[in-house]
């Protein structure tokens, strides 16, 4: 049986890019139906991370608008304007991440819509908090992890700052979103009142790093620097093999015990400094630099054979070729392949989720941009005729197949 909690609840999507679309895919993913508003100009990230074999989807594109109805709409034309209040109408949730300043202009924020429709659950996701002197200013995931202090951290570790190499922020602030959406949802079906959330991905992304590096810097007053030590070892990383890497933690005094015997350093397991958490929180350096050293005596698989014997946490160190050909994510179907009505034959991976032994549906393929206009315009009370004059007008754009 499905697990579609939100089936019946209608959200509109005017986000783009990755972190508006993530929050749509998971409310998708449980059940809502989406109507994601493109313009004529397309969702950047069409275009964004490498090409397809139309040009219209690429892989990130494919992956995050799974489930998603388009329509295509020309906001500067005031036909697509009345479009556009039709299907703010009919929605109950609408979820946004434009710059505050384009969705006044619009009509589109969060006071605007819910001052004509107080009933409907607005959610903005924005790059820095409204209430704040950054508020409006433009912004990405690289930005947002220079800003929060991300990329100092491998600053402070390696003496030269880097970004984490996927949009960790967008993730995140989306996932986030779609919590915050969920419990408005909750909330309303009580009361029958609407909501504005907010969520900023600096300040949420800020709070991220702080809660674990503000550290011995949490007390008045501060007990030590800030920042894990442990987090910030140069040490801390996948450790090399004869023949490749892996990536394993040991952090209890057994597992650090059975650690230190299967790695051929008994004469380390009554050192002082490494036989308790105190001790160890205490020489973190020292035990890091030990924890990470080299084991290119054997083979990857070797050390699988006697770590995992040790009961210690230990997972190859994949690379993105390797990945999707792990044995556990086969054996779990994580990624399957399906027909795309434009793209031939994609990839297609599954929600992680599993509710009462059964996996949320994956849903439809992303569309092509103005895939459904004629039908949602149907929907919305457009009569042939007027969708013609929409369409003849450019307020509304359709792809060729949606004509069909």
């Amino acid at each position: 049986m499905s697990f579609e909690p939100l089936k019946g609840v209608r959200v509109l999507d005017l986000t783009s890019v990755v972190v508006g679309p993530v929050c749509t895919w998971r409310l998708g993913q449980y059940g809502a139906e989406i109507v994601k508003v493109e313009s004529p100009e397309g969702d950047l990230m069409r275009g964004l991370g490498g090409g397809s074999p139309t040009g219209q989807h690429s892989g990130a594109y494919l992956h995050l608008n799974r489930g998603k109805r388009n329509i295509c709409l020309d906001l500067k034309k005031p036909g697509a304007r009345e479009v556009m209040e039709r299907l703010v109408a009919s929605a109950d949730v609408i979820v946004a991440n434009m710059r505050p300043q384009a969705l006044e202009r619009l009509g589109l924020d969060a006071a605007s819509i819910r001052a004509r429709h107080p009933e409907k659950v607005y959610c903005l996701i924005t790059g820095y908090g409204t209430d704040g002197p950054y508020a409006g200013q433009p912004t990405y995931d690289s930005v947002v992890q220079g800003a929060t202090g991300m990329a100092g951290l491998t600053l402070q570790r390696d003496g030269t700052p880097t970004y984490v190499p996927m949009l960790i922020c967008d993730h995140v602030a989306g996932e986030i979103a779609a919590g915050a959406i969920l419990a408005a949802i909750v909330e309303r079906k009580v009361n029958g009142k609407g909501c504005s959330i907010e969520v900023p991905m600096f300040e949420t992304m800020a709070a991220f790093v702080l809660q674990e590096h503000l550290a011995q810097a949490s007390f008045d007053p501060p007990v030590g620097p800030p920042g894990d030590l442990r987090l910030l070892s140069p040490y801390n990383k996948p450790v090399q093999t004869a023949d490749g890497w892996i990536s394993f933690t040991v952090n209890t005094d057994p597992q650090v015990r059975a650690f230190l015997k299967v790695t051929g350093r008994h004469d380390l397991l009554e050192d002082s400094r490494f036989n308790s958490v105190a001790a160890r929180a205490r020489y973190v350096k020292e035990w890091f630099e030990v924890r990470g050293a080299p084991l290119t005596h054997k083979t990857t698989a070797e050390w699988f054979e006697l770590l995992r014997a040790a009961d210690i946490a230990v997972q190859p160190c994949h690379t993105l070729d390797t990945l999707p050909h792990d044995r556990h994510l086969e054996a779990v179907g994580l990624i399957s392949r399906e027909q795309h009505p434009t793209e031939g034959t994609t990839a297609a991976i599954r929600s992680t989720i599993r509710f009462d032994s059964d996996y949320p549906s994956r849903r439809s393929p992303s569309q092509p941009r103005g895939w459904e206009t004629q039908s949602v315009l149907r929907e919305a009370g457009y009569a042939p005729g007027e969708i013609e004059a929409l369409m003849t007008d450019g307020a509304a754009l359709a792809t060729k197949a949606s004509a069909q």
